[in-house]
């Protein structure tokens, strides 16, 4: 069988699309052709029906089936094998699945500060035209009622940022050793460094690999007159998208896209007082996370945030020198296992 030997698990809007980019340039390395399967999340089982804008079209792009996931993986013999799917951390069963047939998996979870990482998870939905709620925290006040309404996780915007409580589950399906984390301002201030870090948890060669591309990003998207009837069609088409191959509906909506986001406007920040109330939902959680990893993360603490991509690419706020080209073994692949 040809299954993974590592996964990028956690946490989406946290640069795992930009880290799994970069490393497929590796020529160790063999990522999976679609970069986030899901299969893990399904256990061999249609996915479950979801109720949030978009979810049922999305749904039908997920890799539910042994053999496809498989397929995801062909390639030369001798390479090491990864995917990236980011709700892993956020579902308890997904890792399990995942222990029970890859017990020597090698996990890596990226992590952002969870307030940016919600209001850039709401960004995404809301420049996409798929978000209905245009106030980014009443978005967040309707989570609870979302989720009884069975809507996806990518709606969760505040749960999803838990990793402590997340880290503390991980910890009872995988050794500490196998699991790698890292800050998504290391992945977008030193990305050669951050992905050197990665290379050296996997045991290949580091120094073949100098850049993070940007994926996966969005600028936002301001009200106008305009805009309600565009989201609202986009809505709508999405929904009746779940009726044909992803393919056509992501075709049929482009023009739809282009129209919305060409009103792009200056991202504005999170009010102060919007992220000290959600930094009061967090903190209990950060200290957890940071008590799991012997780490300080308490600039997650503050009134502001680090900023959008290019804000942060362009005054990085601090550098690391890049360590020497080293090859380590992989002592931990599975015994009498090739990495096929």
């Amino acid at each position: 069988m040809t299954l993974p030997d590592f996964f990028i698990i956690g946490v989406p809007k946290a640069g795992t699309t930009a880290l799994h980019a970069a490393l497929a340039n590796h020529r160790e390395l063999l990522l999976s052709k679609v970069k986030e399967p899901k299969y893990f999340l399904c256990d061999d089982q249609r996915p479950r029906r979801e109720n949030g804008p978009g979810d049922a079209h999305s749904r039908k792009e997920w890799i539910w089936r042994r053999d496809r996931y498989e397929a995801l993986f062909d390639g030369p013999r001798g390479l090491l094998r990864g995917e990236s799917t980011p709700f892993y951390l956020y579902d308890t069963a997904a890792q399990r699945r995942i222990a029970r047939l890859l017990p020597a998996a090698r996990l890596i979870v990226v992590v952002r500060d969870p307030v940016d990482r919600a209001y850039s998870n709401w960004l995404h939905l809301w420049s996409d035209g798929l978000e209905p709620v245009s106030d980014f925290r009443r978005a967040c006040e309707l989570e609870d009622e979302r989720i009884r309404a069975g809507w996806g996780r990518f709606w969760h915007y505040r749960r999803v940022g838990l990793y402590g409580n997340q880290l503390e589950r991980l910890l009872e399906s995988f050794p500490r050793q196998q699991i790698h984390v890292l800050r998504y301002r290391d992945v977008v201030e030193t990305p050669a460094h951050a992905v050197d870090e990665v290379c050296a948890f996997l045991g290949v060669t580091q120094g073949t690999v100098h850049e993070v591309p940007a994926e996966n990003t969005r600028g936002y998207v301001d009200w106008s007159t305009r805009s309600p009837l565009l989201r609202s069609t986009l809505r709508v088409g999405a929904s009746a998208g779940a009726w044909f191959p992803p393919q056509v509906w992501r075709k049929a909506s482009a023009p739809l896209l282009r129209s919305l986001q060409r009103q792009s406007a200056p991202r504005p920040e999170v009010a102060p007082e919007d992220r000290r109330r959600l930094v009061e939902f967090f903190e209990a959680d950060i200290k957890k996370f940071g008590a799991l990893l012997g780490r300080d993360f308490s600039d997650w603490l503050g009134d502001h945030g680090a900023g959008e991509f290019s804000v942060r690419k362009a005054s990085p706020g601090r550098s690391h020198a890049v360590g020497p080209t080293a090859c380590v073994k992989r002592p931990w692949l599975p015994s009498g296992r090739q990495a096929s």
